[in-house]
């Protein structure tokens, strides 16, 4: 109980959070769907330009009729959700410039293997099973192919346990027990989840060397890589230890 007081003394009043979720929402229809990658990946808008991507977790199909507005040959839409991809195929026939540029899909199944590049935003720390995940991405680009993924905050960052809509305080999933902070998100989300891994959209724990050993496992190079720490103290994610807990955006771009 006293973990639950903490907790709920750094944390929102619920009906506050209510109405920044619904203002979040409504901020995805501004135009604004590529800044996340424009901002993380070298010189992204020329680099775009006549490649064939694939925007893997599509989710509402936002970023993916950008991708092809802004010069992409063309794009794949992937997302589970099949409800998602029924909802981004209508909203791509409103929004693409060139409705042909753009396939949406539910599945790997049948999928060509030849695309200059895979794009993740924001989704390696909710995958159930991120590993394959990560063969999945790379079965579906060619020899010169490239993954490009961005996501965080990892699990031990300030916020890596995706409490911070509710809670202002940082490493609450280190600092207190699994089930106080479950407890106290109930106020805020009704989905039964009793554990991380149960959250809407789920939480794997991606913690920076987890990442790290994935891509070796997978035999994947960073051709490129950009980790951002709290504060602009990008310095602190070369030193062993402090970087698990300071770096708060993983991106990379790995090849073969």
């Amino acid at each position: 109980m006293i973990s639950e007081k903490i907790i709920e003394a750094f944390s929102l009043p619920p009906e506050r959070v209510g109405k920044e979720i619904q203002s979040d929402t409504q901020k995805e229809l501004t135009g604004k769907e590529l800044n996340l990658l424009r901002n993380e990946f070298p010189d992204f808008g020329n680099w775009i330009r006549g490649k064939t991507i694939v925007d893997f977790g599509c989710g509402l199909g936002f970023q993916t009729a950008a991708l092809a507005n802004m010069g992409a040959e063309k794009v794949l839409g992937l997302d589970l959700n099949v409800e998602y991809i029924e909802y981004a195929k209508r909203y791509a026939l409103e929004c693409t410039e060139d409705i042909t540029k753009v396939v949406f899909s539910s599945s790997l199944k049948d999928q060509t293997r030849n695309y200059d590049a895979v794009i993740s935003q924001n989704a390696m720390e909710h995958y159930t099973d991120p590993s394959e995940v990560l063969e999945s991405m790379k079965s579906l680009i060619h020899d010169d192919g490239q993954l490009m993924i961005t996501f965080g905050p990892p699990w031990y960052a300030p916020y890596g346990s995706h409490m911070h809509f509710f809670c202002n305080l940082p490493w609450v999933n280190i600092l207190f027990p699994e089930k106080a902070v479950m407890r106290v998100r109930k106020k805020y989300r009704n989905d039964g989840a009793n554990r991380y891994e149960e959250v809407e959209s789920g939480l794997n724990k991606m913690s920076l060397s987890r990442f790290e050993k994935l891509c070796q496992e997978h035999h994947l190079v960073a051709a490129y890589q950009r980790y951002r720490c709290i504060k602009g103290l990008d310095f602190l994610s070369r030193i062993p230890i402090l970087r698990e807990f300071f770096v708060n955006r993983v991106t990379v771009i790995l090849k073969h």
